[in-house]
């Protein structure tokens, strides 16, 4: 698994047919614009576990968490502020 921070209208690039757009968005939230070719399924995880019916199969699908925050002696100190050891 990659985590990556990225700046609005950054973008990521899969192979040379898929580009993954960040256009930005609030701490609970991310617009991102998917351009793929139309043979390629792209599924947003909810609309995939509402289609489940069963728990079982809800239970077998991956599940992907936030990593915890970075601890503090390992953040970069924001400017204008002094860097302590």
């Amino acid at each position: 698994m990659l985590r990556l921070t990225v700046s609005p209208e950054e973008y990521l690039l899969i192979n040379d047919n898929i580009k993954i757009v960040f256009l930005g968005g609030s701490r609970n939230n991310m617009r991102i614009m998917v351009d793929a070719p139309r043979e390629v399924n792209i599924v947003r995880s909810a609309a995939l576990e509402n289609r489940m019916p069963n728990e079982e199969e809800r239970a077998g699908l991956p599940k992907y968490y936030a990593a915890p925050e970075t601890p503090e002696r390992y953040r970069r100190p924001k400017s204008g502020q002094p860097q302590t050891r």
